[in-house]
C-alpha cells in the first residue's frame, strides 16, 4: 500500500516549468509555421495548406494511438517519463530543423521539407504531450490537490503561449540582424529563435523529469476514435458543444493565421513588428485577465447564466470583428484603435474557453442519466481532437487566402528594414485579407451561435436538476453551488 503524501513544491514547479516549455513549442508551431513557410521561404500557399490539414487530421487520430503506446510501457522509470524525455528530444530536434530550412532548394524540395518536417513534428510533440497531462494521477491525489495542480499547469501552459506570442517576431528581428547578412533577417531569425526555444524546452521537462516521482501502480484510461465518435452519436448534447468548439476555434484560428500578415501588408511601416507584438501583448493579457477576472464577475457578481455569458462572449467577438473590419476600411493606421477590437476579440475568447470546458462537463451527467454511462474520459478527450481538427481547417482557410491573393515577399527588404512592405501591395489584396480575416469568422461565429441555441439544453436550472440525479444514482447528496453553477458530492 502506498504512502500518501503532500505534492512537494518542488513537484509543482518541476511540472509547471515544463507546462510553459511545451506550450512555447507548440505556439511557435501552431503560429509561425505558415508564415515561415510561406513568407519567407516562398513555399506554395495552396501547397501549405493542403500540408497543415492533412498532418493536423492524421495528428489527431494518432494522439489516441500514442495513449495506447503510454498505457503499455513498464520501464524502471516508470510509463510516462521515459516518452516525456524521448518524445521533448525529438521533437526539439525536429522545431530547430523545421525553422532552419536550406534557402537554395527547389520549389517542390521546399514542399517536400516542409511536409516531413511538419508531420514529424507533430508525431514528436503527441508523443511527449499525451504522457505530460496524463501523468497527473500518478504523483498526485485525487480531489483539491490534482485540480489545483491542473489548474496551475493549464495556467502555465498559457505563460508559455503567451511568451512565444508576444516577443518572437521581435526576438526574431534582433537574432536575425545579429546573426545574418542583412538580407535574409527573418529567415536567420527564425532559425535561432527556434533552436533557442528548443534548448528551453528539453531543460525545462528534465527539470520535470528530475522532480518527478511516478507511482508504480498507476494505469493509464485511453479512448479510441471509435468510442469518441460513439459518445457523439449517442449523447447529442456532447455533439452540440464538440461542434460549437470546432467553430469558435475555426474562428480564433483564422484570425490568428492571417493577423501578422494584416499587420506586415496593411498596416505596413518599418516598425510593423514592434506594432505586432504589442497588439499581441495587450490581447494576449485580455484573454488571460477575462478568464480570471471578467468570466467570475459576470457570474458570481452579475449572476448571469453561463448560457448567457456565452452568448455575450459570441456578441464581443463579432463586434470586434466589425470594428477591426471597419477601421482597416478607412484607412486608420493607429495602433492604439486596433487594440480595441483586439481585446473585444480575444477577452470574448478566454471567456468561451473557460464556459467550453464547464459546458463538456455538464455532458458528462447528461449521458450517465440519458445512456447510463459516464464516458468522463471519452468526452474530454475530444478536447484535443477537436483543436487540433479546427486549427487543420483554419489553416487550410488562411494558405488558400493567401495563395489567391498572392500575398508573399510583396517588398524587397533592406539591411536595416527601412521600406514599408504594404507599400508593395495592392488595394485589392489588401481589401481580400481584411475581408477574408473578419467576415468568415464572423459567419462560423453566427453559425456557431445558432448551433448552440437551437441545440444545447443544459441550462444552470437543468444541469443543478440532473447533479441531483446523478447523485441519487450513486446514492449520493449534493450541495449545490449556485455561484458557479457548480456542484459537491458530499
Amino acid at each position: 500500500m502506498e504512502t500518501k503524501r503532500n505534492l512537494s513544491g518542488t513537484e509543482k514547479f518541476g511540472y509547471s516549468l515544463g507546462a510553459v516549455a511545451k506550450d512555447m513549442v507548440y505556439m511557435l508551431s501552431a503560429s509561425y509555421v505558415l508564415y515561415y513557410f510561406q513568407d519567407i521561404m516562398g513555399t506554395n500557399a495552396f501547397a501549405m495548406g493542403v500540408i497543415l490539414l492533412a498532418a493536423r487530421i492524421f495528428d489527431a487520430f494518432n494522439d489516441p494511438i500514442m495513449g495506447v503506446i503510454v498505457a503499455k510501457t513498464k520501464t524502471r522509470m516508470g510509463k510516462f517519463r521515459p516518452w516525456l524525455l524521448i518524445g521533448t528530444i525529438t521533437n526539439a530536434a525536429v522545431l530547430y530543423a523545421m525553422f532552419a530550412c536550406p534557402p537554395d532548394l527547389t520549389p517542390s524540395g521546399l514542399v517536400a521539407y516542409a511536409a516531413v518536417t511538419y508531420i514529424l513534428w507533430g508525431v514528436t510533440y503527441t508523443m511527449m504531450d499525451i504522457p505530460f497531462w496524463s501523468m497527473i494521477p500518478a504523483f498526485t491525489r485525487g480531489g483539491k490537490e490534482r485540480e489545483d495542480l491542473t489548474t496551475l499547469a493549464k495556467s502555465c501552459s498559457g505563460v508559455g503561449s503567451a511568451l512565444v506570442s508576444i516577443f518572437t517576431v521581435m526576438a526574431v528581428q534582433f537574432l536575425g540582424r545579429r546573426f545574418g547578412d542583412g538580407l535574409d533577417v527573418e529567415r536567420v531569425g527564425f532559425k535561432y529563435f527556434a533552436l533557442l526555444v528548443a534548448v528551453i524546452f528539453i531543460v525545462f521537462i528534465i527539470i520535470t523529469v528530475a522532480t518527478i516521482k511516478e507511482k508504480s501502480t498507476v494505469q493509464m484510461k485511453t479512448s479510441s476514435v471509435k468510442e469518441m465518435f460513439a459518445s457523439l452519436i449517442h449523447n447529442d448534447q456532447a455533439m452540440a458543444i464538440v461542434v460549437t468548439i470546432v467553430m469558435i476555434d475555426i474562428a480564433m484560428y483564422i484570425t490568428s493565421n492571417l493577423v501578422i500578415y494584416f499587420f506586415k501588408y496593411d498596416l505596413g511601416g518599418s516598425g510593423w513588428y514592434g506594432d505586432y507584438t504589442l497588439f499581441n501583448t495587450v490581447a494576449g493579457a485580455s484573454q488571460i485577465l477575462a478568464m480570471m477576472l471578467l468570466y467570475p464577475l459576470l457570474r458570481r457578481a452579475m449572476k448571469i447564466s453561463n448560457t448567457n455569458i456565452f452568448y455575450t462572449g459570441i456578441g464581443m467577438s463579432v463586434i470586434g470583428y466589425v470594428i477591426l473590419l471597419i477601421l482597416a476600411m478607412t484607412g486608420s493606421k493607429t495602433l492604439a484603435i486596433f487594440l480595441i477590437p483586439g481585446v473585444l476579440i480575444m477577452a470574448a475568447s478566454g471567456v468561451n474557453n473557460v464556459l467550453i470546458t464547464i459546458f463538456l462537463a455538464n455532458t458528462v451527467d447528461y449521458g450517465e442519466i440519458k445512456n447510463g454511462s459516464r464516458d468522463e474520459s471519452v468526452i474530454f478527450s475530444m478536447q484535443t481532437f477537436v483543436v487540433k481538427l479546427s486549427s487543420g481547417i483554419a489553416a487550410f482557410v488562411a494558405s488558400v487566402t493567401l495563395g489567391v491573393l498572392n500575398l508573399s515577399n510583396a517588398a524587397v527588404t533592406t539591411a536595416d528594414q527601412t521600406l514599408d512592405f504594404a507599400a508593395g501591395v495592392s488595394a485589392g489584396q489588401k481589401m481580400g485579407l481584411r475581408m477574408i480575416m473578419t467576415l468568415i469568422p464572423i459567419a462560423v461565429l453566427a453559425f456557431a451561435f445558432i448551433w448552440f441555441k437551437t441545440r444545447y439544453k443544459l441550462n444552470d436550472e437543468k444541469v443543478e436538476e440532473l447533479a441531483v440525479e446523478v447523485a441519487k444514482l450513486h446514492g449520493e447528496e449534493v450541495k449545490e453551488e449556485r455561484a458557479f453553477g457548480l456542484r459537491r458530492k458530499i
